[in-house]
């Protein structure tokens, strides 16, 4: 049913539910996660407040557990592929922190399959972008304290195809950049919740015929600042260039920094790295598997710019079978590699070797060798 006047569609008022839940697990404040008549109280790892968690244990019936993804299993010892929960008899911090997040611990107790709640707690953690474990604290539905902002489990898992729907326009104007003058940037609200994308048009784009279009990963180190670790400032702006040249393009510059885990994160796993850890590895090391990322609403946004037929610029095939599902025809790929330098080498080869990425590592090390 769809309800009309000043609160809008259902959609509307699940999304805005989840918002609000998304913004209070960012501030690191409970949130009540509800299904039918079981209610649980999630707490992010992320900033927890221990003795507003004691607190809430006291309203319950039932032992508080700590949610922990896959990834974080792996690294604590056991081979799964599902999250899972660990008993927590008391809400101990030094526990808590080494089973979420210590580089070195081991499970300490058995695990327990997790639930439609387990499952959306862990949603809304990846929502809100900080360490995906989540401490629950199940209390009968009409003890939950009135302060606490509740959210139901249907709306949780359907937040993030809602949000690819919803996707909009809010601005556009002509920003002319180096090497590239006539470029308009078109802001969309939306996509990946409480964050904006923008498609960056270069040149005259003819809709009529497969656009050249690149889905580009916002990277603050590497866009903004070059980073030595990564290629991700050369490939941004090598596409732009290469579009002005050849006439025209987008570029969809979508806010999923590190991979969909956040820059919060990112620096979390950019510590491991420099302790000798693999990316893909550091990322498991705090509950993340390969990316995270979606490109569902990139999608929508070429739509809504008219765009069906594309030659995508990416070496990421996750990207290509994406688009082809939504609905956008791949019509060509290109390549896009930026620099090697000693500190991005093994970088993208794991890209390579892990994520399937089509990168000629060996030629890039390569050109590496033959610059010294």
């Amino acid at each position: 049913m769809v309800t009309s006047g000043i609160l809008g569609s259902d959609a509307d008022i699940v999304r805005a539910q989840v918002e609000r839940a998304i913004s209070e697990m960012r501030a690191s404040r409970p949130v009540v996660v509800r299904h039918g008549d079981r209610a649980v109280i999630a707490y992010g790892v992320d900033g927890i407040d221990i003795a507003s968690a004691e607190a809430a244990v006291a309203l319950g019936t039932a032992m508080p557990h700590l949610l922990l993804p896959a990834a974080r299993l792996r690294r604590l010892g056991l081979d799964r592929t599902q999250p899972a929960r660990v008993a927590l008899p008391q809400i101990a911090a030094a526990r808590i922190e080494a089973l979420a997040l210590t580089i070195e611990s081991r499970i300490d107790a058995p695990v327990s399959p997790v639930d439609d709640i387990d499952e959306a707690a862990l949603e809304l953690a990846r929502l809100a972008l900080v360490v995906p474990a989540v401490v629950m604290v199940p209390v009968p539905a009409d003890a939950v304290p009135a302060h606490l902002l509740a959210v139901d489990v249907d709306g949780v898992m359907a937040y993030r195809r809602l949000e690819a729907k919803a996707i909009r326009i809010v601005g556009r104007a002509p920003v002319p950049l180096e090497g590239a003058p006539e470029t308009d940037f078109v802001v969309f609200r939306g996509g990946e919740g409480l964050r904006d994308q923008v498609a960056i048009v270069i040149g005259k784009v003819d809709p009529a015929k497969p656009v050249p279009v690149r889905l580009h990963s916002a990277c603050l180190t590497g866009d903004l600042f070059g980073s030595l670790k990564c290629d991700c400032g050369d490939q941004l702006r090598d596409t732009v260039q290469w579009m002005a040249r050849n006439g025209s393009g987008i570029l969809l510059y979508l806010d999923q920094e590190g991979r969909g885990n956040g820059i919060a994160n990112k620096m979390r796993a950019y510590r491991l790295q420099s302790q000798g850890w693999d990316t893909y590895d550091a990322d498991e090391v705090l509950g993340f598997d390969l990316d995270q990322r979606r490109f569902d609403f990139a999608a929508e946004m070429l739509k809504q710019l008219g765009i069906r037929s594309i030659d995508v610029m990416t070496n990421n095939p996750v990207k290509i079978a994406a688009m082809t599902e939504a609905g956008i025809e791949v019509h060509a790929e290109r390549r896009v590699i930026g620099r090697a330098t000693d500190e991005n080498v093994r970088y993208l080869t794991s890209k390579r070797d892990r994520a399937g990425h089509a990168i000629d590592a060996d030629a890039l090390l390569a050109s590496l060798v033959s610059r010294k």
